[in-house]
């Protein structure tokens, strides 16, 4: 697939078949991509946690909120959990200051998870000390983001935005729609 498939498809993904195991190499392996990627002034600060173990992700799973427009939803029912989160912290002791590289490292991260096969949900509404006492995380780590990565079961399609309402939603059969803005409304031609 091309790069504009690629990213096509990486699409953020709330319900996985919690049965299919995603191993610690596959997650190694993501993070090779981010490793890979562009840091601010080279300095490379970000530091992951991977979880695959059960019982760890059970304690990983209630500090994290899911989706804000769907507030009659909950997160993801037993069955339909993540399989692996990969937490990825910020090391005060490289920098004080991450600027974007926690974006750029999870899109690179979403983008392999896609061609592995897998989906996942970038989480940035995390409940942070409640984690860093769930994973034992050290103060010199600041807490910037959850993956949650696992094989979809939900299907995720892209709209096109009306009246300005970016605000995803499901249907009656539970497609997860996406409202996206033109491409001619967000290039400004001089």
């Amino acid at each position: 697939m091309n790069i504009h498939q690629l990213v096509e498809k990486t699409r953020t993904f709330r319900r996985f078949d919690e049965s299919h195991a995603v191993s610690e190499d596959t997650l190694v392996s993501l993070v090779d991509l981010a490793r890979l990627s562009a840091s601010g002034a080279n300095r490379q600060p970000l530091k992951y946690i991977l979880v695959t173990d059960p019982a760890v992700r059970a304690d990983v799973y209630p500090c994290l909120a899911w989706a804000g427009y769907l507030s009659d939803w909950h997160g993801p029912d037993p069955g339909e959990r993540p399989a692996a989160y990969i937490v990825i912290l910020g090391d005060r002791e490289i920098s004080e200051s991450f600027g974007v590289d926690h974006g750029i490292a999870a899109q690179s991260i979403m983008l392999g998870a896609t061609e592995a096969g897998l989906g996942g949900c970038i989480i940035a509404s995390v409940k942070k000390e409640k984690l860093r006492v769930a994973l034992n995380i050290p103060k010199q780590y600041d807490v910037l983001l959850v993956l949650a990565l696992g094989k979809p079961v939900e299907r995720v399609v892209i709209d096109t935005i009306n009246n300005n309402d970016v605000k995803y939603w499901r249907d009656e059969k539970h497609v997860h729609h996406v409202p996206k803005r033109t491409i001619a409304e967000i290039v400004i031609r001089r």
